[in-house]
Formats: C-alpha cells, sequence, structure tokens
C-alpha cells in the first residue's frame, strides 16, 4: 500500500499497515519530512512495545517494511493507496488525476482527509475506485476509521476498503451518503459549539466546561454512543427533555466573537501559547501525553476482551 503525505495523519497511517504486515510506501515532498517520519514512527513504535501491544521484533520488522519516496510513481504497484495530504483542493485534485494514470485500474484510491471521495475524484477517470477513509487522529491510536464513498463508488470498493481497514485493527464504519464532515466532526463540531457558546455567555469557565464533559458523558460515551444512551436512559424521557431544552441550545452560523478575536490575536492554542487557556501557564506536551496514556490504556483493553 502508499501512503501520499508524511504528516501527522499520514506517517500514522504509514505505522497502522507497517504492523499489521503490508508492505508500504511511504511518500513524501522531501528526504528531510521523510525522515523525520520515519522517526516518529519509530517512536511511537517503541511506545506500543512499552505497553506491550507489540514485540521488539515486530517493531522492527514494521520499520523495515516501509520504503520513502519523493516520487508519486512510487505507488504504482500499490493496491491501496490513501492520500493524507494538507487541506490543499487544488493539490489533493492533482494528485488523484496522476494517481488514475500511475495505478492500475483495480487499485482503491482513498483520501483520508475529511473531504468526500466526490470532492477528490473530477479528474479521475475510474472514479468507482475513489473513496473517502476518514482516520481520526491520531490514526494509530484510535480504531475508527470513516468509510463512504460518492454515488460513483462500487459496493465491491467499500467492501473491499472495509476488510482491508479491518485486516489492519481498525473499526471501518460506512456512512450510507456524502456529508460535509461526516459523522465523527460533525458531533465533535456540535459540541465544541455549544462549549464555545457556554464559555463566551461566561455560563461557566473552560475549566468548568471541560471538567462536566471529561466526567460525565466523555466517560459514558466510551462504552455507549449518543443514540445507546438515549435507549438506555428511556426514549421518551429523552425526547420530552430534548423538547424542553433543544430550543435553547446553540444555533449560531460562526463561532463565537471572543473565539474569533482570539484567533485574529495570534492566540492559537498551545502552538502560540494561548488560547481560551493560557498555556504560558498549563502544560500542554504533559497533557498530549496524558491523552496517549488513555488512549493507549483502551488498546490494551480491547486487546485483552479480543
Amino acid at each position: 500500500m502508499a501512503v501520499i503525505g508524511n504528516g501527522v495523519i499520514g506517517h500514522g497511517i504509514a505505522e497502522v499497515f507497517a504492523k499489521a504486515g503490508w508492505d508500504v510506501c511511504l511518500i513524501g515532498r522531501s528526504r528531510e519530512s521523510l525522515k523525520g517520519a520515519l522517526e516518529r514512527i519509530g517512536a511511537s513504535l517503541n511506545e506500543f512495545v512499552q505497553a506491550e501491544l507489540l514485540s521488539a521484533s515486530s517493531a522492527k520488522a514494521a520499520v523495515a517494511s516501509i520504503r520513502t519516496s519523493t516520487e508519486l510513481q512510487a505507488a504504482a504497484a500499490a493496491e491501496f493507496v490513501i492520500e493524507a495530504v494538507p487541506e490543499d483542493m487544488e493539490l489533493k485534485l492533482d494528485i488523484f488525476s496522476k494517481l488514475d494514470g500511475i495505478c492500475r485500474s483495480d487499485t482503491v484510491l482513498a483520501t483520508s482527509s475529511g473531504h468526500p471521495a466526490s470532492a477528490v475524484d473530477k479528474c479521475v477517470e475510474h472514479k468507482e475506485r475513489v473513496i473517502a477513509a476518514h482516520f481520526w487522529y491520531p490514526p494509530q491510536l484510535l480504531p475508527l476509521v470513516e468509510v463512504c464513498g460518492s454515488r460513483a463508488t462500487t459496493k465491491a470498493v467499500i467492501g473491499r476498503t472495509c476488510a482491508i481497514l479491518g485486516g489492519v485493527g481498525k473499526k471501518p464504519v460506512v456512512i450510507d451518503c456524502e456529508v460535509p464532515g461526516f459523522i465523527g466532526n460533525r458531533i465533535q463540531f456540535a459540541a465544541l459549539r455549544e462549549a464555545w457558546a457556554l464559555w463566551a455567555a461566561g455560563v461557566a469557565s473552560a475549566e468548568a466546561i471541560d471538567s462536566v464533559v471529561r466526567h460525565s458523558i466523555g466517560r459514558r460515551l466510551a462504552v455507549t454512543g449518543p443514540i445507546e444512551s438515549a435507549d438506555l436512559g428511556g426514549l421518551d424521557t429523552m425526547y420530552h427533555f430534548a423538547r424542553f431544552l433543544v430550543p435553547s441550545l446553540d444555533t449560531s452560523s460562526e463561532p463565537p466573537e471572543q473565539v474569533a478575536a482570539l484567533v485574529r490575536g495570534g492566540h492559537c492554542g498551545v502552538p502560540s501559547g494561548k488560547g481560551v487557556y493560557d498555556w504560558t501557564e498549563r502544560d500542554g506536551s504533559a497533557l498530549v501525553s496524558a491523552r496517549r496514556r488513555e488512549l493507549m490504556r483502551w488498546l490494551q483493553v480491547s486487546q485483552q476482551a479480543s
């Protein structure tokens, strides 16, 4: 298989397939970036070894199975290709157009970016083999891949994609029709819109809002999804409460002005040192590490259950 793009998503996807025994071609823009991607993959695999989720020999074999290239032509032999480049639609269209001529006609061409298949297949002759396979970040730690074909994508390609993803340990979920953002991002941003609105309105501090989520639905939704939770709680009860509550939920078509002002001021969160939180007084790296440890723990739980 081949991965086009070696950034935060691309190198993680390459790691997933390499761990599962695939020969992987990781294609990037420069030798320097590819070298950095291999170093990140090695560090991640070491975490899996330390967590006893992977043997040292398997980690070594995974690294050995990845070759790198700066040429798109290197994807010619792949049976499954995943695009994971930055959010530049002109670049994506160019890549898919070239892949259509480089790869054999039965090669599956997937985009992992969150764009629908119909957005990237405009210059592709064999549109039936183009599909969206939206990996969640970090892809080596989160099992979900949202799979969605366009109207031109064949059922055989959807089935084949799901089989491949399931074979490398992912949880493919098929979305029946294209919708902006797919499912996960729509739910995530609906929650974020309400959280931002509550903070902007002064209802509660950011710390309080995040604490509410972490210590309630953040734990429960890992076991039961929102629709399952509503059925478990009693659909009649949830329906009547929704009739009372939904009219007061935020329906803004734009993020709050307070968030826009932060962005205009260059306050972009951890990368700049300040966002809604002041990250000069909080340890963002420690929080990322804590999240990785918790995600790794969930992988251990899943492995024990299987």
